[in-house]
């Protein structure tokens, strides 16, 4: 079996749950259904959060190696295969709304790809996560870990492909909370809920601007902060707010 399950939490939350024993890699079959899930997720506007887990033990091991076997005869669809997961995980960076890595377990190679393209990142206690590229003679993480860890710490996971658990991890800033297996989705969930109920366009903005942070001059930054910032301030959302805020009362969002 190879598949990835999809449920509506709420019409807000949408929960992506990798099952591919043992390893949950990313197999053909596996990266056709996650890009057609992505269009499911890119079209509906009642979306405000995604979480994505693995089911058993993993989280994601990367590509499917028994596949990259078979594909090695073949150099055109070795290429095309590691095209094909690349341009997964850039559509799941490139969403608008929040997604959270829920890491239930091991994290390998693109799984840890996968998992820092999502905006948060929690873990099992027990989690393993490894930059295991070099392994199999690829590279992997070498633009988006750096930036997030800092360039000695990622040199010293990319170049080792060593494990480290959650507790360096968090130690580290790759995952930012940890918990029990079983406390794990409750939380990424609890989480999704707490975003879901914010004002929907100051998420997409808060997130699309925190993203191009690193990359923009600070002169540029400012402008387009403030542009963005008076956007928001003639949103009904924001109205809505000020209001609720008069009013003693819990805002009621609707993102526009």
């Amino acid at each position: 079996m190879a598949t990835i399950h999809h449920r509506y939490i709420n019409e807000h939350i949408i929960l992506l749950e990798l099952d591919h024993p043992p390893a949950n890699s990313l197999s053909k079959k596996m990266k056709i259904q996650f890009a057609t899930l992505l269009d499911e997720i890119e079209q509906n506007e009642k979306l405000r959060v995604v979480i994505i887990t693995g089911r058993g033990d993993k989280f994601c091991c990367g590509d499917d190696l028994k596949e990259a076997i078979q594909n090695a005869a073949y150099q055109e669809k070795l290429i095309q295969n590691l095209r094909d997961f690349s341009a997964v995980v850039n559509r799941v960076e490139a969403l608008n709304i929040p997604t959270i890595a829920a890491i239930n377990g091991w994290c390998i190679g693109g799984g840890v790809e996968l998992a820092l393209c999502c905006d948060l990142r929690l873990a099992t206690q027990n989690a393993k996560l490894i930059t295991a590229g070099i392994n199999v003679g690829l590279m992997a993480s070498t633009y988006r870990l750096p930036r997030l860890i800092g360039q000695a710490r990622a040199k010293r996971m990319l170049l080792t492909a060593e494990p480290i658990d959650a507790q360096t991890a968090l130690d580290y800033g790759l995952v930012t909370d940890i918990f029990s297996s079983e406390e794990l989705l409750p939380q990424a969930i609890k989480m999704a809920e707490s975003i879901a109920q914010k004002a929907p366009l100051a998420v997409k903005a808060a997130k699309n601007v925190s993203n191009i942070t690193f990359h923009t001059s600070p002169e540029e930054m400012k402008i387009l902060a403030q542009e963005i910032l008076e956007q928001l301030a003639h949103s009904k959302d924001h109205k809505e707010a000020l209001q609720a805020f008069k009013e003693k009362r819990t805002p009621n969002f609707k993102g526009d």
